[in-house]
C-alpha cells in the first residue's frame, strides 16, 4: 500500500516539494556555514519525495541520547532556520496541503503534507526512519523514562 501511495504522491506535488527541498539545500550549502541546514533539507527532500512507511523522529528519542542538534546549538540553529527558509516551505507544503485536500482522495497526502510543513519549521535534530524503527524507538524511549521515574 505504501508503494502505491507514494508513487501517487511524488505525482501530486511530491515531486515540486522534494525539489523545493533540494533548492533550499544548495542555497544553504552554498555558504560554508549553512552546511548542518542542508543536510537536513537533503535528508528531508527524500522524505518529501517518498514519505509513506517512512517517518520523522528526533535522533534523542532514537539513540537515546543528546547529541549537538538535539541541544541548545540545535534549538538556535532552528530559530535562524525558520527565520530564514523555514517559514517559506511550510507555506509551501500547506498551500500543497489545501490543494490535495480539496478532493477525498487527496486527503491523506494533504495529512501528509501538514505534517511536512511541521518539519519544515524545525529540521535540525530530526532524522528520518522507517515506520517500524520510530515505534519501537518511542517504545524504549518510553520504558526508560518510565524506569526513571520508578527510581
Amino acid at each position: 500500500m505504501a508503494l502505491i501511495l507514494n508513487i501517487v504522491w511524488v505525482v501530486f506535488g511530491g515531486l515540486l516539494m522534494a525539489v523545493l527541498w533540494c533548492l533550499a539545500g544548495v542555497l544553504a550549502a552554498i555558504t560554508i556555514i549553512g552546511l548542518p541546514w542542508a543536510r537536513a533539507c537533503f535528508a528531508i527532500a527524500g522524505f518529501s519525495l517518498w514519505p509513506f512507511g517512512r517517518e520523522a523522529i528526533s535522533r534523542a528519542t532514537l539513540t537515546g541520547r543528546d547529541d549537538l542538534g538535539t541541544g541548545p546549538l540545535g534549538l538556535l540553529g532552528n530559530i535562524v532556520w525558520f527565520l530564514l527558509l523555514g517559514i517559506w516551505l511550510a507555506l509551501g507544503h500547506l498551500a500543497s496541503a489545501v490543494a490535495c485536500a480539496i478532493t477525498i482522495i487527496g486527503i491523506p497526502f494533504a495529512w501528509q503534507h501538514i505534517k511536512l510543513a511541521g518539519m519544515s519549521l524545525a529540521p535540525i535534530g530530526i532524522t528520518v526512519v522507517d515506520k517500524h524503527i520510530a515505534a519501537e524507538a518511542r517504545r524504549r524511549w518510553a520504558s526508560d523514562e518510565v524506569d526513571r521515574m520508578r527510581k
